[in-house]
């Protein structure tokens, strides 16, 4: 019973990590290239590498009811370090710098 348990927690940390990297990626990839440097911070490769292998190692990490457990423990808390920085620093950082379009609602002037 008790190490059902202790599985079932387990499996929800490497879930949420796994998720967490997935997120932090996911960001990564819908930011432009020029915005790191003008934000002050390392080039998009740079992160995408830090962040991609994080990825890959918190998937590794998920056990076996779901994914197979192949990465050691620390290497899964070090994933979510790498994307926990990410979100937290880097992504506030180039957030700016990124191009949103404007809202296209009908209330727009000019134009047809």
């Amino acid at each position: 019973m008790v190490a059902t348990l202790q599985l079932l927690i387990f499996l929800v940390f490497m879930l949420a990590i796994f998720g967490l990297s997935v997120w932090a990626l996911v960001d990564l990839l819908r930011r432009p290239a020029s915005a790191f440097p003008a934000a002050g911070k390392r080039t998009k490769t740079f992160w995408g590498v830090i962040v991609g292998v994080a990825t890959a190692i918190a998937f590794c990490s998920i056990p076996p009811p779901i994914g197979i457990a192949i990465s050691p423990f620390f290497l899964s808390l070090l994933s979510a370090v790498a994307a926990i920085v990410y979100l937290v620093d880097v992504r506030p950082a180039v957030e700016p710098y990124t191009r949103r379009r404007p809202p296209s609602s009908g209330s727009s002037r000019g134009g047809w």
